[in-house]
């Protein structure tokens, strides 16, 4: 069935139909509301889905936008950006003064995600000091009335049950990390104050230091 014209409400024929301002038009009746100038889609202005010439477009203060899809979207997305343009230049401007931002809910989101991921990392260094501190350094453990303090203490030869009297966190993949207490097992010299072994406890077996274990 053919659609009515916008101007003259008879069918409007493919051969002859214009689809502009959400209504189907004859070519002939596609024209100024005020003038009946004959117009183009080229050079038509509309207004409230009525078709104007430039002459006779009417004149206001602003011009209303139907809130489509792809408006909506691009609403979005120009706040999104302007979003990202605040914390860009935020950061940029860190301890340069400040300019002043509404606050509004989405940047609060954003600050209260960014406080959370700060706490969150403050306490795993935290905790991560916290095991390596319960070593004292291997200088201030040393006996200073016996002569040969200085000297790194190294496990006799073979293979031995070791104790770990220290927690220390392996600083690379193949360091095994202990805890107080923990039983060391097939404990080998390496070097100099480095011994090979695997903690029973947790079954990691590499490289640990020789003066934060003693034997059984």
């Amino acid at each position: 069935m053919n659609p009515p014209c916008g101007r003259c409400n008879k069918p409007v024929y493919p051969t002859e139909k214009l689809n502009c301002l959400d209504k189907y038009w004859h070519k002939g009746c596609f024209s100024c509301e005020v003038c009946k100038m004959a117009l183009s889609m080229n050079n038509y202005k509309g207004f409230d889905k009525k078709p104007y010439c430039t002459m006779h477009y009417p004149k206001t203060s602003f011009t209303i936008v139907a809130d489509t899809p792809e408006n909506l979207r691009l609403k979005q997305q120009s706040m999104l950006n302007s979003q990202a343009l605040y914390k860009e230049d935020f950061e940029k401007n860190k301890g340069k003064g400040f300019s002043v931002v509404a606050d509004t809910p989405e940047m609060q989101r954003l600050k209260k995600t960014q406080d959370q991921i700060s706490n969150i990392k403050y306490h795993e260094e935290f905790e991560k000091s916290k095991v390596r501190s319960d070593a004292p350094p291997p200088e201030n453990r040393q006996d200073s009335s016996d002569p040969d303090s200085h000297a790194p203490a190294a496990p006799p030869g073979g293979r031995k049950r070791f104790q770990a009297m220290y927690s220390y966190v392996g600083a690379d993949s193949d360091e095994v990390s202990l805890q107080e207490g923990d039983i060391l097992l097939d404990v080998e010299p390496i070097d100099e104050g480095w011994v090979f072994g695997v903690n029973q406890r947790t079954g990691q077996r590499g490289m640990l230091p020789a003066n934060y274990i003693r034997p059984l």
